[in-house]
């Protein structure tokens, strides 16, 4: 069997947003993946090496402002020395992001990963859930309860600490981490062959 490497990139300004990616590890690793969990606010050299031994990078940060944090925004301008030699190109990407409000902007973040991916040459592993909480049978416990598509996305009131980050947006993020490792199960394979 082929245990995918999958490191999960973060920055957590208050905790929300390291729940999530406790979340993604715990799914990557119930899939089968070797994961790293990796505070881009305190990368290492060795972690470094790790994102460049990874199949997949999931990255991860709270939406401030309408965007990733100033914290992860260093780190992907850091990753440059990695885009001049395609370091990373053909791993899978994904990412997750925390907000206070239900929209918050939360997309733009998450296309903000899409694009860092794009520039360094991965591949984009969307959610692959369809919306929950959007008919009168659904609840807020659905998964993908505020439907985002491009990656998982979750709320939290800004009053509450990290305990409250809502249990269906915690197994949305155990779920994209499951589908990345899957995924690049695939893509291994494939290789393989």
């Amino acid at each position: 069997m082929t245990t995918p490497v999958v490191s999960i990139a973060y920055h957590s300004g208050y905790g929300h947003t390291t729940v999530l990616a406790e979340a993604v590890r715990a799914g990557a690793l119930e899939a089968g993946a070797e994961v790293h969990l990796i505070n881009v606010d305190e990368i290492t050299d060795e972690q470094w090496a790790l994102l460049d031994g990874s199949d997949a990078i999931v990255f991860g940060s709270p939406t401030y402002m309408g965007t990733a944090s100033g914290a992860f925004h260093v780190f992907a301008e850091a990753s440059s020395k990695r885009w001049f030699g395609q370091d990373w190109k053909d791993k899978l990407a994904a990412g997750f992001t925390n907000s206070g409000s239900k929209s918050g902007d939360k997309l733009h973040t998450l296309q903000f990963f899409q694009i860092l991916a794009g520039q360094h040459g991965m591949h984009w592993v969307n959610l692959g859930l369809h919306p929950g909480w959007n008919n009168s049978e659904g609840s807020e416990h659905d998964l993908n309860r505020l439907g985002v598509f491009a990656g998982a996305a979750a709320q939290t009131n800004v009053d509450e600490g990290p305990d409250a980050v809502h249990k269906a947006d915690v197994k949305t993020a155990e779920h994209l981490g499951r589908r990345v490792t899957e995924t690049a199960r695939v893509f291994l394979r494939g290789r393989a062959a």
